[in-house]
């Protein structure tokens, strides 16, 4: 996985924990979450924030090994109703995250859901749990989203990254993914570095930054690629050519990890 800047990840999970932070406003929070059909407003910023935190104590404790993610998962027994409560809760949770990282440093070792990557995967993987709970909200609350491209990107990167790791592709865990003639080519339709190329017809997949010739090919603005990796309702903004069969296959597959 190729990644940016450790300082850059922390100035960008607070940036998107704020504009979180901001459509919580005067919104109520009881509130069902479209999106996430098991939680309401408060509980999906609640699942924020204790994912921040739980990532915060992998990096304080300097982790070794799994840490228990109750403080990702309890999220029904808080009767949030003051906005402002929750969002300086929000806050102070992602200054905690982003501060322990910085305090670490991009040498420190530690445990990550992806084995041997470096601390700066942490940095990487919250700063997209806020991107995509971030379009929950705006969902939720009838706002317009708009995303960074820079951030789209790298989320998209991160996602192909995902990809690659043999619980997406071993055909002792889920339908077969890699075959002759399998390649998915992804091209946003508002930014010119946004394509992407995964070759399925190896012995693994591998993909690069690229466009060509492939079985499906799935364009669409680049907020929208990411969001519909993720499983979000953008699929009449996306238009899919070739085998889509294909295409649901990998993002079940690339998905895994979500359902862990």
């Amino acid at each position: 996985m190729t990644y940016r800047s450790l300082d850059r990840y922390c100035g960008d999970i607070l940036a998107q924990t704020d504009l979180l932070r901001s459509l919580l406003g005067a919104a109520d929070l009881a509130t069902p979450v479209p999106t996430c059909p098991a939680w309401n407003l408060g509980q999906l910023a609640r699942h924020v924030g204790g994912a921040h935190r739980w990532a915060e104590t992998v990096v304080r404790t300097r982790a070794t090994a799994p840490v228990p993610h109750d403080l990702v998962d309890d999220v029904f027994h808080y009767g949030d109703k003051d906005p402002a409560v929750l969002g300086a809760w929000l806050a102070e949770g992602a200054r905690r995250l982003t501060d322990a990282v910085a305090e670490a440093g991009p040498g420190a070792r530690v445990w990550t859901v992806v084995p041997g990557q470096p601390l700066v995967f942490w940095a990487r993987r919250m700063l997209h749990e806020t991107v995509v709970h971030r379009a929950d909200a705006a969902w939720t609350v009838g706002v317009r989203y708009d995303l960074d491209s820079a951030v789209a990107l790298d989320g998209l990167d991160e996602w192909m990254g995902f990809g690659t790791v043999p619980e997406a592709y071993d055909p002792k865990t889920g339908d077969p993914l890699l075959g002759p003639g399998r390649l998915l080519c992804f091209e946003a339709t508002d930014c010119p570095d946004g394509r992407w190329l995964v070759d399925l017809t190896g012995d693994v997949p591998r993909w690069r930054r690229a466009a060509g010739d492939a079985a499906v090919l799935v364009r669409g603005p680049l907020a929208d690629l990411l969001l519909l990796v993720y499983g979000r309702p953008v699929q009449e903004r996306i238009d899919v050519r070739g085998d889509r069969a294909l295409l649901d296959l990998w993002l079940t597959r690339t998905g895994f990890w979500l359902h862990e």
